[in-house]
């Protein structure tokens, strides 16, 4: 039986016991949920047109706002998923900062007179930081524009921007609101809106995207399962993942998920792909599981499998292998690096794959994870990290 759907299959006392009620149904839901997040967003296109229009996204170049995606962890890397999609569609500036960086920060972001709108993602809605920073801007910089997109419709980010002007707020299915400690369905269904919000004047052709989207994840699922159950069983100690653009959003994000899974039992990093030749690489050894998300653009690609290939020449790491999550009928071949990959022969651009390539880095961290004696739902057992990030106190 493929691993993830043993997880899924045990009796319910047994889930209890092994701390896995929530995270492998999380993550085995998403291809379904993206669906009904998708529907959610299309069916309020022309209330969210009508802000994105007011906020100047519509504008003449000169007049656009610059768009910052906002967010702590997981949801900072969002950002990272997302913003050179929003960017071409959008035909404007939007960068991803981390609302953590922002509240120490915060007048550094701001340049007076310049329009801005900034997009909030959290599950929760509580994060301390976001909160601050959404708190300090609506007081000091009434003019800036702000959508919020939470998994939590009593959160306190969706309930301070009720009824405040330029403000829109945008809350998910509660299904996409995790109960286990990681971000999974959280975080690829806000990659999701953060997608449709993209394509706010193009629905239909999204609308044909998410579907081969799901598709192609539901193809990708028990692939992914198999590979990392068994890498889970060589107990590596260390794991680099590596991408370029948007999927070095996943790799930062499935680094993320394989370090918080295992209470810090694997230590992880991420660089984008050219970014690990200058001094990260020296980290590289035997113990490393090494990942690349691979990319399907001919360019793009031809570094990566350079990259891959002088670590195999140089023999750096015990297991490397090269995701494509979306599938791909035209892929390398290598010595040892092992690609993983569904049979599937309908291209999805580079721009649209991490939530699917990030289930990967999520399977990765669940099989670590219980590899390691620990509790998915509820893996940190010091209590060093928790669901929501606990207060601290605001100057």
């Amino acid at each position: 039986m493929n691993p993830l759907k043993a997880l899924l299959d045990l009796p319910t006392t047994e889930k209890e016991n092994r701390g896995v009620v929530y995270t492998p149904q999380e993550i085995a839901q998403q291809p379904d949920t993206w669906t009904h997040t998708w529907n959610l967003l299309n069916s309020r296109l022309p209330e969210i047109q009508s802000f994105l229009a007011t906020a100047g996204v519509t504008a003449i170049p000169r007049d656009k706002p610059t768009v910052y995606l906002v967010g702590a962890g997981s949801s900072d890397y969002i950002g990272h998923c997302l913003h050179h999609l929003l960017r071409q569609k959008w035909q404007c500036e939007v960068v991803p900062v981390s609302s953590t960086d922002m509240l120490v920060n915060f007048s550094d972001f701001i340049l007076e007179g310049h329009p801005y709108l900034w997009i909030s993602f959290s599950r929760s809605g509580d994060s301390p930081e976001g909160v601050a920073v959404l708190e300090r801007a609506l007081a000091e910089q009434p003019q800036i524009f702000h959508l919020v997109v939470s998994c939590n419709a009593s959160g306190q980010m969706s309930r301070i921007i009720e009824d405040k002007p330029n403000c829109l707020g945008i809350v998910l299915d509660e299904e996409t609101n995790d109960q286990g400690l990681a971000m999974t369905s959280s975080f690829t269904n806000m990659v999701i809106a953060g997608q449709a919000l993209a394509h706010a004047w193009s629905p239909k052709e999204y609308a044909g995207t998410v579907k081969v989207m799901s598709e192609a994840a539901t193809g990708f699922l028990p692939v992914a399962a198999e590979f990392a159950a068994h890498l889970a069983d060589q107990e590596y100690s260390r794991a680099c993942f590596i991408g370029s653009g948007v999927l070095a959003g996943t790799a930062l994000e499935s680094a993320l998920k394989l370090l918080e899974l295992t209470a810090g039992k694997v230590k992880t990093m991420s660089q984008a792909t050219l970014a690990l030749r200058h001094g990260p690489m020296a980290a590289l050894d035997q113990e490393t599981l090494f990942i690349s998300f691979l990319s399907t653009r001919s360019t793009q690609q031809r570094y990566e499998i350079d990259l891959l290939r002088e670590i195999e020449r140089k023999q750096l790491v015990g297991t490397s292998l090269a995701i494509v999550g979306c599938g791909s009928s035209h892929l390398p071949k290598f010595e040892t690096t092992e690609i993983v990959a569904p049979q599937l022969h309908r291209p999805i651009p580079d721009l649209y794959r991490p939530a699917i390539d990030v289930i990967f880095g999520q399977l990765l961290g669940l099989f670590f994870s219980l590899r390691n004696g620990l509790t998915p739902d509820s893996p940190s057992p010091n209590g060093a990290i928790s669901r929501v990030v606990q207060p601290i106190e605001i100057y």
